[in-house]
């Protein structure tokens, strides 16, 4: 009888809703920054991001303890490992969408109840300074063959035969927004949506030009963008400088969690809507929809065992990874299947076929 026995949890998602990163010229709205602050979680994002937490603690109660505690190494008192390992991009919004999230999976239980009115305990978030983050923040711009593929994207039929259809509406949202028509980047173009988005859902007065098709239209414009970024022409080449860094680290802990000396459960990433596209271009899963805030792609990995329970180390093949992509609150994560591959794939499979993207040298290559 085959038999599943769980090995590691391993997510990546989105932060939450948060105020605007930057206003546009005309925005009548600017008040906001002095109130709240730039790119803060709001308490949609805080309730976003806990009720992930939540979520993943109902999903993983058989695997994860109930208990946030450090474990000593069952052959070794002098060592000590952490079920699990959070980072987070340098973004306040990341950053506290971590420890939303965590608040939400961790929350104290007897002896950790420290105040009986606050259900909350501290749990460590990682990072690192934006200039030095070679993992999450991405796309990952200081790569001079990366800049030249974008360009070669911006020029091909394919994508300028698409962008045609965009190029009165960019005048137009110049001509609205107060912005430089050659400053409407495709970051800021992202950013602008993400404004008009929070001030909807915010219920602040929007101008009489941001009407809901052409909110609906700057949502289709950032996903193309998107594409563009990590897609269109030469996926692979761009994955192997982008989404493949972060991909090669996540199979690493997935590789190294076969042996018996890894005791890691669950890493968690608070990432960004980019980080995620670039993953899932990498992986060739990218639906090509901006993944909505807390939106997470997850790995688990599993040991097939026939008949017995063997703890010696065991071959590739034993052992299965499976993905989800959870999108939508409302309804159960979806199964995602890597080409080339069946749902359920042996880890030796999925292995080889990621193989291409994956640098030895990724700053030889830029």
């Amino acid at each position: 009888v085959t038999q599943k026995q769980f090995h590691l949890f391993y997510q990546v998602f989105r932060h939450g809703d948060h105020t605007p990163q930057e206003f546009f010229p005309t925005d009548k709205h600017k008040e906001i920054a002095r109130q709240q602050g730039y790119g803060q979680l709001t308490k949609l994002g805080i309730q976003q991001q806990y009720e992930l937490g939540q979520y993943m603690r109902r999903r993983y109660s058989h695997f994860l303890s109930v208990v946030y505690k450090q474990n000593y190494h069952p052959k070794c008192f002098f060592l000590f490992f952490l079920q699990i390992y959070v980072q987070s991009t340098d973004c306040d919004h990341t950053l506290m969408s971590a420890q939303a999230n965590l608040a939400g999976l961790y929350p104290p239980t007897r002896d950790q109840i420290w105040n009986p009115r606050i259900l909350w305990q501290p749990i460590p978030v990682h990072t690192m300074p934006l200039s030095q983050d070679n993992l999450l923040y991405l796309p990952f711009s200081h790569c001079p063959k990366y800049k030249e593929l974008l360009r070669e994207t911006f020029a091909t039929r394919d994508f300028q035969r698409q962008f045609k259809h965009y190029k009165q509406f960019l005048k137009f949202l110049a001509t609205h927004t107060g912005y430089p028509l050659k400053k409407l980047t495709s970051e800021r173009i992202w950013k602008l949506s993400d404004t008009l988005q929070y001030e909807d859902i915010n219920n602040y007065t929007l101008p009489v030009w941001a009407t809901h098709g052409v909110r609906t239209k700057l949502i289709k414009l950032s996903e193309l963008l998107l594409q563009a970024e990590f897609g269109f022409h030469k996926q692979i080449q761009k994955s192997r400088l982008q989404g493949g860094i972060l991909l090669k680290t996540i199979l690493k802990h997935i590789l190294d969690a076969r042996k018996p000396s890894y005791h890691q459960k669950m890493v968690m990433y608070s990432t960004h809507a980019a980080t995620i596209a670039a993953l899932q271009m990498a992986l060739n899963v990218f639906n090509g929809k901006l993944p909505p805030h807390s939106a997470c792609h997850f790995f688990e990995l599993y040991q097939e065992k026939n008949g017995q329970v063997s703890a010696s180390y065991t071959a590739n093949m034993q052992y299965t990874i499976e993905m989800y992509y959870r999108n939508n609150s409302l309804r159960e994560p979806h199964p995602l299947t890597l080409p080339g591959c069946k749902f359920r794939c042996p880890l030796e499979r999925f292995t080889h076929l990621v193989s291409p993207i994956l640098i030895p040298y990724w700053t030889r290559e830029c």
